[in-house]
């Protein structure tokens, strides 16, 4: 009896053994299909990005602005969020698009991406927009575009001065060069500008021409970097609401990685310093990454640099503009930070030829430099050197534009930026 009671044990036993066999076979069978079906899904995401549907005219006032945003939150709730980070001297929200995966609520790094400081650049904001669309339209087709939204919040905000933007302006409602009321060398005339805000506290005077006369064109021809236009940057740093809104929204960002300014029309990035006299001397590692970054923008696109460093420097000419936005991010956040002039000299307003039009054109120049500082996001916070090659759609970058207006000098006369060159 006891025999017998032994046996059933040992064949009960054995029953559980091959169970648990021919169960385990079924899971590594079931795990090798999740990890095939896995596999194909990201096989699947690694498909050719695709370019906005955008056409030449398509340009966003303040309203058309707004009501793009709120498109986007309505399409893509997973990945937009919308906010105003502040308000205009008229009192009009400076609005804010956060781009990322909502879903993965890890710790990611960020970078902020700003547009329309000057309201009158108008490009500088459609191009925030552009890129949004990019990402959002092509995130969870490509590889790319996913591992970016993924891992990082992309903040943009396409209009900084909705006031000048709606009055096609380059200064703020008090008059006020908002790109020079920051605390990096404030109010200085060297960097081009005057610390007056407005007279009597009621009369605008946004820009002042240095007189032309004998004496000063002498003295203009002795010291070439001094400026020939003054802007008004304000009676003290931060006095506008819009600088204070940018400052007080970038002291909530984590992992703060870069910072881009858009602008327009001299068809460069410039990396600091823009102000005559810095407030610390950079390090050559910070000079090498910065230059890197920039070098990699000239040869890839048909943007050129103005380099990193003491001086911004273009065919040996010094170019100071004190108080500015992407000065002061540096100095601040010691991040790696950008004005990327967007267009062309042939394009500038202050000379009579400016005009908004190609704007697709544009748009697609703009895209290999935004996509080349998100794919290096890690290692510009981390100043290792930017050597990540973003991945590119057909047809991006696009050839340059052939200009009709050509002269071997172009002067470019521009009271936002506070100086004349001659190329």
């Amino acid at each position: 009896m006891e025999k017998k009671i032994s046996y059933n044990i040992v064949l009960f036993l054995c029953c559980i053994l091959l169970g648990a066999t021919f169960s385990g076979c079924i899971k590594e069978e079931q795990k090798g299909a999740e990890q095939e079906s896995l596999f194909n899904l990201e096989v699947q995401l690694d498909q050719p990005s695709v370019l906005p549907n955008w056409e030449d005219g398509d340009y966003h006032d303040y309203g058309g602005t707004l009501q793009m945003l709120n498109t986007f939150n309505d399409q893509y709730p997973d990945l937009v969020d919308v906010s105003s980070i502040g308000t205009s001297v008229l009192g009009k929200n400076i609005w804010c698009l956060r781009l990322t995966n909502e879903r993965n609520d890890t710790i990611k790094s960020c970078c902020l991406i700003d547009g329309c400081i000057h309201g009158c650049e108008w490009e500088a904001g459609e191009a925030c927009l552009y890129l949004a669309e990019y990402l959002l339209m092509n995130y969870g087709n490509n590889a790319t575009v996913s591992g970016i939204l993924n891992t990082t919040e992309v903040y943009v905000v396409p209009i900084l001065n909705p006031d000048g933007r709606q009055k096609d302006d380059g200064f703020n409602d008090n008059g006020i060069n908002l790109n020079r009321n920051f605390d990096v060398d404030f109010g200085r005339i060297r960097g081009g500008v005057f610390p007056l805000g407005k007279l009597f506290g009621r009369v605008k005077i946004p820009a002042l021409p240095l007189n032309p006369s004998r004496t000063f064109t002498l003295l203009h021809k002795l010291f070439p970097s001094f400026p020939l236009w003054l802007t008004n940057c304000g009676r003290r740093p931060f006095s506008e609401p819009e600088a204070q809104a940018l400052r007080d929204f970038t002291k909530n960002l984590n992992a703060f990685s870069f910072y881009v300014s858009c602008h327009t029309a001299v068809h460069c990035i410039i990396g600091p310093w823009n102000a005559f006299k810095p407030p610390f001397k950079m390090t050559q590692h910070e000079i090498d990454v910065l230059t890197y970054a920039e070098k990699w923008v000239e040869e890839n696109t048909e943007y050129v640099s103005y380099g990193s460093g003491e001086k911004n420097v273009y065919q040996g000419e010094a170019w100071y503009s004190s108080g500015t936005s992407t000065d002061w991010v540096f100095k601040e956040y010691r991040i790696p930070s950008f004005n990327f002039e967007i267009l062309s000299e042939d394009y500038e307003s202050f000379m009579g030829k400016g005009k908004h039009d190609n704007l697709v054109h544009w748009m697609k120049t703009t895209l290999p430099v935004f996509m080349y500082l998100l794919m290096n996001r890690d290692n510009l916070r981390l100043w290792i050197t930017p050597d990540i090659q973003p991945s590119l759609p057909e047809g991006i970058p696009p050839p340059p534009l052939q200009y009709f207006f050509r002269k071997q000098y172009r002067i470019i006369c521009c009271p936002c930026e506070s100086t004349i060159k001659v190329l």
